[in-house]
C-alpha cells in the first residue's frame, strides 16, 4: 500500500451499526476531507450500508482507478462472511471484525496511515471466532507487540485516563501499583502535550472512598498511589491527588484539570459518559500506532434498521485527523 491516507477507518462487526455509522459520518464530510480517509472493511456491506442510509458515497478499490470522489477501500473478504446476519452475533461477523484491525495495524506499522479510527466490535463474536481479547484495546496491543495499553476517554469537558479497564474490581486493586500509576500519569501528560496543551494539569483520582481517609478506609493510596505521585512531580509532571473520587471529576469539570487518571473502569467511564455521552471518544495509548474509537457498542437491537445515530463516530474522525496532523 502506498501513503494515501491520513486515517484509516475499521469497519467493526458487519452485524453492527459500525457500516451505517460510517457511511453516515465519511457523508458528513467534504469531498476534501473524504479524501484523506480509507476505510479496511468489506465493500459490498459498505455500500449496502450506503443505500440503507442513503449516503450517496462511492467506493473505489484502493490504489485503482476511482471516481472522483470516490472512498478508497482496502476490500477485505473473509471465508464463511455469507454467514453473517444483521443485528445477531456470530463467530463469523467476529472473525470479519478481527481482519479489518489486522490489516489496519499492519498499515498503521508500515506507516501507510497515521491514526486508525475503529468502528465497534463485539467481545463475544470476537471471542467465538477464536480471539480471546478483552477488546480493541488488549487486541491492538497484541498486534503491535506492545507490552502494556491505555484508555484515555477525550470529550471537550472531562477527559479520563485508566489505571486498569476490562478488569474485576479486585484485579483493578492489584493492577494499582506504583509502576503502573506512574507509568499512566506519564503517557496521559505525554498525549495532551502532543495536542498542544505545554504543561497539563494532571489529577489522580483515589481507589478508595475518600482516598482512604489518610489510611482509615484502605492504604492503597499511601503505599502504592502517593508514591507514583511524588516521582511524577520529580520529572516536572504537573500531577495533584490522589483526591477522592467524588469530588476530583467535578473540579475537572469546573476547569481546574486537563485529565483525571481514573483507577478503574467504571470511575472513569460513568462520569464521562454521563456528561458527553454522544461524542466521548476512545483513545489508545501506550501502542506504538495511534487509534481512536467510538465509544459505544454495536447496538444490535438496531442495527441494519438506519436509525443509529452516528455524533460519535463523526467526534471520533474529527480527534483522528487532529492527531493525525499534530
Amino acid at each position: 500500500m502506498t501513503r494515501l491516507s491520513s486515517v484509516g477507518i475499521t469497519m467493526g462487526d458487519p452485524a453492527g451499526v459500525g457500516p451505517e455509522i460510517v457511511c453516515r459520518a465519511l457523508a458528513d464530510l467534504s469531498p476534501a476531507d473524504r479524501a484523506g480517509i480509507v476505510v479496511f472493511g468489506t465493500k459490498s456491506i459498505l455500500e449496502r450500508a450506503n443505500e440503507l442510509t442513503r449516503a450517496r458515497l462511492s467506493f473505489g478499490e484502493l490504489n485503482s482507478t476511482s471516481r472522483a470522489g470516490a472512498v478508497p477501500v482496502v476490500d477485505i473478504r473473509i471465508p464463511g462472511s455469507e454467514s453473517v446476519r444483521d443485528g445477531i452475533m456470530t463467530a463469523a461477523a467476529g472473525a470479519c471484525s478481527y481482519a479489518y484491525i489486522e490489516r489496519a495495524v499492519s498499515a498503521a506499522l508500515a506507516g501507510d496511515i497515521s491514526v486508525i479510527a475503529t468502528a465497534p466490535i463485539n467481545k463475544e463474536a470476537l471471542h467465538a471466532a477464536g480471539y480471546p481479547f478483552e477488546g480493541h484495546t488488549e487486541l491492538l496491543a497484541h498486534l503491535t507487540g506492545a507490552e502494556s495499553s491505555f484508555m484515555l476517554l477525550a470529550s471537550e469537558k472531562l477527559s479520563t485516563i485508566h489505571v486498569s479497564t476490562h478488569v474485576s474490581l479486585a484485579g483493578a486493586v492489584q493492577r494499582a501499583t506504583i509502576e503502573r500509576e506512574l507509568a499512566t500519569i506519564r503517557v496521559g501528560n505525554a498525549h495532551l502535550k502532543r495536542l498542544g496543551i505545554p504543561r497539563p494539569r494532571i489529577a489522580v483520582a483515589g481507589l478508595n472512598p475518600h482516598s482512604g481517609e489518610n489510611g482509615l478506609f484502605g492504604t492503597d493510596e499511601i503505599e502504592r498511589i502517593k508514591p507514583a505521585i511524588e516521582a511524577a512531580r520529580s520529572e516536572g509532571i504537573a500531577v495533584t491527588g490522589p483526591i477522592s473520587g467524588d469530588t476530583v471529576f467535578y473540579r475537572a469539570l469546573q476547569g481546574e484539570f486537563d485529565l483525571v487518571v481514573a483507577q478503574y473502569h467504571d470511575q472513569g467511564h460513568i462520569p464521562t459518559k454521563l456528561i458527553a455521552f454522544d461524542t466521548t471518544i476512545n483513545v489508545s495509548l501506550g501502542l506504538p500506532i495511534l487509534r481512536v474509537s467510538v465509544d459505544h457498542g454495536t447496538a444490535f437491537d438496531i442495527a441494519w434498521q438506519g436509525v443509529a445515530r452516528h455524533e460519535n463516530m463523526n467526534a471520533t474522525i474529527a480527534y483522528a485527523r487532529r492527531l493525525a496532523s499534530s
